[in-house]
């Protein structure tokens, strides 16, 4: 693990990133305490599954719906 201060971090950050492409935890600090942590992105291996809210959330019937008095506050205009 590699720790940098902030000072450090923005004037090497392309060489810290590319640590942590490599592996390797970057921890940033600030006065001795750390922040903020450098890791390698890693993409979702699994993909989304379709349905699993179903059933679980209900739409009110009018939710397509705009009340006039909602539409002329967008408008600016008094009721």
């Amino acid at each position: 693990m590699k720790i940098a201060n902030i000072h450090e971090a923005k004037t090497q950050l392309s060489k810290l990133i590319e640590a942590a492409i490599k592996g390797e935890e970057v921890v940033i600090s600030k006065a001795g305490k750390p922040v903020a942590k450098i890791i390698a992105y890693q993409p979702n291996s699994e993909p989304r599954k379709s349905g699993y809210w179903r059933g679980k959330v209900k739409m009110a019937d009018d939710f397509d719906t705009l009340p006039d008095s909602i539409l002329k506050s967008f408008m600016g205009e008094e009721e």
